[in-house]
């Protein structure tokens, strides 16, 4: 009976060890409230599958504040350990990176990978110095008291705020910023193996030796957020609704250039909502499409065309001016999509302008300065003329002989008002 129980007991624990598992989150990406979005699914997912630990590769150059401290409170408030893996060599942790770093119960780089340079960068307009400060002071308190907590370098977290200091993987791990290095996931694995980890309500001992590794992939839904809430796809979407909304309200009747436009626009703004956007580059964007419809209004002699190109230009290179960097408009997107934006609003507004401007050519207005014949005697009583393949009844001021070239002055109603053409008889 004995060995029968030691038996089943064996099984039971060889089936337990054999569900460890270990979720990792590829992180490849600049810090947005998608990427807050995606660590929170993690997280969930990892406790409802019993998982040893959530493993983050991270790589990425920086981001929003708001939401780096967004992801440190779940980090710090997980129910399993989370281990954040700066990954693969060449990759950073810079900026709001270092934060997530920091905050990680277990904090680990690949070779050839940094970590730091985390000065807060303000966006839109520009902070006074009073004002810069706090905010420097703030951060650099935020960052002191992870590494406290983590039992890390505290004063080299505080300079990577206020000095913007950056560290190599081998240097970090020599100071104490991180717990360890490693080559690989599996080299991870190794190294994370019988590590005590200390959650809120109880210290756990990690077993990841013989883990299972589950990448997390990305749903279709991230995917497409991910695509659009990148800025220059959000600067491209737009430039294309600007365009196709113009086009329809200066072309009224195309449908399909503004069912576009509004659906960009819809996408763009959804982006920007995201996105760490100045509002004044985005009003001067929206400003020139309105300076350039009013061009086909008003007679500026193209001085409201010139002002719209100027608040084209000046709002695009706003826009994303004191963002974050990973999301700010890279120059390979900015300049063309700028200059064919410009090149399009200018050719639609040149072709609306001509074509209020252009001589009717049908209906009774289209008759006025043809030229045709009187068929009878036309005089201040009346006769007929033959104008545009018709015959029309027609007045004059002075006395037309029949088979006269006529030109027609005015169309009535009905009737024209005609002068001689003095082209002589036909």
């Amino acid at each position: 009976m004995t060995l029968a129980t030691i038996f089943f007991l064996a099984l039971a624990l060889g089936a337990e060890a054999a569900e460890e598992k270990v979720l990792v989150l590829p992180l490849q990406e600049a810090i947005t409230p998608l990427t807050a979005s995606k660590i929170e699914e993690a997280l969930g997912e990892a406790k409802r599958s019993s998982a040893e630990a959530l493993i983050i590769t991270l790589d990425t150059p920086g981001g929003l504040v708001t939401t780096t401290r967004k992801i440190v409170k779940m980090i710090l408030n997980a129910e399993v350990p989370v281990v954040v893996y700066v990954f693969p060599p060449g990759a950073q942790a810079a900026s709001a990176g270092t934060f997530i770093t920091l905050a990680a119960h277990v904090a680990a780089m690949a070779p050839g990978t940094n970590i730091g340079a985390a000065h807060p960068v303000t966006m839109g307009q520009k902070m006074d110095e009073e004002m810069a400060k706090k905010v420097e002071n703030d951060l650099a308190a935020f960052a002191r008291s992870l590494a406290k907590l983590r039992g890390r370098n505290a004063d080299w977290a505080e300079k990577a705020v206020r000095q913007s200091v950056s560290l190599t993987a081998e240097e970090a791990l020599k100071r104490h910023v991180i717990d360890l290095m490693a080559e690989s996931i599996s080299d991870l694995l190794q190294k994370l193996d019988g590590r005590k980890v200390k959650l809120l309500d109880r210290e756990v001992v990690l077993r990841t030796k013989q883990a299972t590794v589950i990448t997390l992939k990305e749903d279709l839904r991230s995917r497409i957020l991910r695509l659009i809430t990148n800025p220059n796809i959000a600067y491209i979407l737009l430039m294309l609704g600007l365009a196709g909304l113009y086009f329809e309200l200066s072309h009224p009747g195309a449908v399909l250039p503004g069912v576009v436009g509004v659906l960009c626009l819809v996408l763009a703004f959804y982006a920007m909502h995201l996105l760490p956007v100045n509002y004044a580059g985005l009003l001067l964007i929206l400003l020139a499409g309105l300076l350039f419809f009013l061009e086909i209004k008003i007679t500026s002699y193209g001085l409201l065309a010139l002002a719209g190109f100027v608040s084209l230009i000046l709002g695009s290179l706003m826009l994303f001016d004191k963002s974050p960097a990973g999301l700010r408009l890279t120059s390979q997107v900015l300049v063309p999509v700028l200059t064919s934006t410009g090149v399009f609003l200018a050719g639609v507004t040149y072709l609306a302008i001509k074509a209020t401007r252009r001589k009717p050519t049908t209906g009774a207005e289209g008759l006025v300065g043809e030229t045709g014949h009187a068929i009878t005697r036309v005089g201040p009583e009346g006769g007929q003329v033959f104008v545009h393949g018709e015959i029309w009844q027609a007045v004059s001021e002075e006395d037309i002989p029949s088979g006269t070239p006529v030109v027609v002055l005015e169309v009535k109603g009905f009737k024209l008002r005609v002068k001689r053409a003095d082209n002589g008889p036909v």
